[in-house]
């Protein structure tokens, strides 16, 4: 897989992908991130990426020419699946989506800034909007960093158990079964004797009914969307 995320800002991504499983999955050849500055994408000697609203108003505006440059010249290079803008009204990742764009093999990622980029780029260069959750920061580079990372480990060959990904919390609108390990006890809190029993199909039976009830009690609206 191979994501080129497009940002004013570089700096910022390049720690999420220098450590832990991400770095990981680099070094293995499992994904390849390219970081493109939009400064390189601009001809004036000011690096001028954004500018004051038609029709007033606070804020400065992501200019169109620099961006559609950028993602010109990456699709004259291949094909993309997708060009994904990380933006508060978009659409909110959730582990579907992840599983989906898991599947993908060329990605762009295009991340907002300032008040937010023309709005020619999302009517036509754009193919999805992605939001992280109902809330604003200060650019779209912690939300690319998110999304990366929970589309990355679900890559064949990312985590070290294979299997582990698909008992994660939201896999199946479940949030996942309270896990312990050892000791069984310490200062008399007490490991569920279920779990270290032996009996394997007890404590399957164990998790699925724990799942259901913390899913139940912390978020019934996964459910609620289960049953429509």
């Amino acid at each position: 897989m191979r994501i080129d995320i497009i940002t004013v800002v570089p700096d910022i991504l390049k720690s999420p992908f220098e450590a832990s499983i991400l770095k990981r999955a680099i070094d293995k050849g499992l994904v390849e991130i390219h970081l493109h500055n939009l400064r390189d994408y601009v001809t004036d000697n000011y690096k001028q990426i954004d500018d004051y609203q038609f029709g007033g108003g606070a804020g400065m505006v992501m200019m169109i020419e620099p961006i559609d440059k950028c993602i010109s010249g990456l699709k004259a290079e291949r094909e993309y699946d997708e060009v994904i803008y990380m933006t508060p009204d978009g659409e909110t990742l959730k582990q579907g989506m992840a599983n989906q764009l898991s599947l993908l093999e060329n990605v762009i990622i295009l991340c907002g800034h300032y008040k937010g980029v023309d709005q020619r780029v999302r009517e036509h260069l754009v193919t999805r909007e992605i939001s992280v959750g109902d809330y604003v920061l200060s650019g779209g580079e912690l939300g690319a960093a998110i999304l990366c990372d929970a589309v990355i480990r679900l890559l064949p060959g990312v985590l070290g158990n294979e299997t582990s990904a698909l008992t994660d919390s939201f896999q199946d609108n479940l949030l996942a079964p309270p896990i312990y390990t050892r000791p069984a006890e310490y200062k008399g809190w007490k490991v569920p004797e279920v779990l270290t029993s032996g009996n394997f199909q007890k404590i399957e039976e164990w998790r699925e009914d724990q799942a259901y009830e913390r899913t139940r009690d912390l978020r019934p609206d996964l459910l609620r969307e289960e049953e429509k």
